[in-house]
C-alpha cells in the first residue's frame, strides 16, 4: 500500500499546499472520486494544526489502498490536545471536524503520540480520516478514537 508523506510548516499557505499534494496523489492513484472529500478533510486537519498548534509543524501522511479505492489521512503536530467533535456547528469557526465527521461518516479519530511522526517532536498527536472502502481500517492503531 502506498504511503506518501509530507512536510507542513507552520504558515499560512500550508493548508492550499497540502490539498495540492492530496489531490495530486490521488488522481495519480486513479482514486478521482475521492479528491473532493479527502481535500476537505485535509485542509480541515492541516488548518487546524496550523492554528491550534502554533509554533510546531506538523507532517501529512496519506495511506492509499489501491485495490481498495480508499485513502487514509493523518495530520500530527505537537499539541497534545485532542479536537473537540462540535455537532451540528453552524458557526464559521469551529466547524473542521465537524464536516471531517460528516464526510467520513465517524470514520475519524485520534492517536495520543506523534513520535513516529517526522518533524514535531514526540508527545503531540495524530488526527485521521479515511473515505472510501472500508479495508483500511485495519491500519488504525489500538487505543485511536473515533
Amino acid at each position: 500500500m502506498p504511503e506518501y508523506t509530507l512536510f507542513c510548516p507552520s504558515l499560512d499557505t500550508t493548508p492550499r499546499v497540502a490539498r495540492d499534494f492530496v489531490a495530486s496523489v490521488l488522481r495519480s492513484q486513479q482514486l478521482g472520486d475521492l479528491v473532493d472529500n479527502a481535500v476537505l478533510c485535509t485542509s480541515e486537519l492541516v488548518t487546524n494544526a496550523c492554528v491550534h498548534a502554533k509554533g510546531t509543524d506538523a507532517v501529512l501522511r496519506l495511506a492509499v489502498g489501491e485495490p481498495l479505492a480508499a485513502v487514509r489521512g493523518t495530520v500530527y503536530d505537537g499539541d497534545l490536545r485532542p479536537p473537540k467533535l462540535r455537532e451540528g456547528c453552524l458557526d464559521e469557526n469551529g466547524r473542521g471536524i465537524w464536516l471531517v465527521d460528516a464526510l467520513t461518516e465517524g470514520r475519524w479519530g485520534t492517536e495520543p503520540d506523534a513520535a513516529h511522526a517526522v518533524g514535531p517532536p514526540p508527545g503531540g498527536k495524530g488526527v485521521w480520516f479515511e473515505l472510501g472502502a472500508s479495508g483500511l481500517s485495519g491500519l488504525r492503531r489500538e487505543g485511536t478514537e473515533g
